[in-house]
C-alpha cells in the first residue's frame, strides 16, 4: 500500500466501487501533460474527499467533477500546465502544476486571480502534499523541511 493510501484510509476517504466515467486520457488530452502516477492511483481507487487532514480542511474533487469544475473556474483557460483537483473550503483551490517534463508540484492558489505568481507550493507530489498535511503542515506556514 502506498503512503498516501495509508493517510487517506486513516482519514476515512471513501473507496471507489465503480470506474469513473471520465478517463485519464480525457483529462490528459485537455491539460496536455501526463498526470502523476500517485494521483492516477488515487483517482482510480478513491472517490472525492471532504474533511480535515491534519490541521487543514480540504475537499478533493471526485475525478468525474474535474473537467466541469476546471472549466467553470476557467483554470484551463488561465493556467496552462495546471489541473485543479480540489479546494480548501475558502477562496483557494488545490492543483497539480507541471513544472517541467515529469516534474510536478501541488499548489494552493486563489480562485479570484488566476495567475501562477500566486501559487503556493504545498507539496512536491500528491503523496508529499498529503504527508505534509498529515504531519501538521498548515497552508500558509513556511515549509519546515
Amino acid at each position: 500500500m502506498e503512503i498516501f493510501e495509508k493517510i487517506l484510509n486513516k482519514y476515512n476517504c471513501p473507496k471507489r466501487t465503480e470506474k469513473p466515467l471520465t478517463t485519464i486520457d480525457q483529462i490528459e488530452s485537455i491539460v496536455k501533460f501526463n498526470l502523476p502516477t500517485d494521483y492516477k492511483t488515487y483517482i482510480q481507487n478513491y472517490l472525492g474527499f471532504e474533511g480535515h487532514i491534519g490541521q487543514e480542511f480540504m475537499r478533493l474533487w471526485d475525478f468525474d467533477e474535474l473537467l466541469e469544475t476546471n472549466k467553470d473556474y476557467e483554470i484551463f483557460d488561465n493556467l496552462p500546465n495546471t489541473l485543479g483537483i480540489g479546494g480548501n473550503g475558502s477562496s483557494e483551490f488545490i492543483a497539480i502544476e507541471l513544472v517541467d517534463s515529469g516534474i510536478y508540484r501541488i499548489v494552493l492558489s486563489p480562485f479570484i486571480d488566476l495567475d501562477k505568481q500566486y501559487h503556493i507550493e504545498i507539496g512536491t507530489s500528491f503523496t508529499d502534499f498529503l504527508v505534509r498535511l498529515d504531519n501538521g503542515q498548515e497552508w500558509f506556514k513556511e515549509n519546515s523541511k
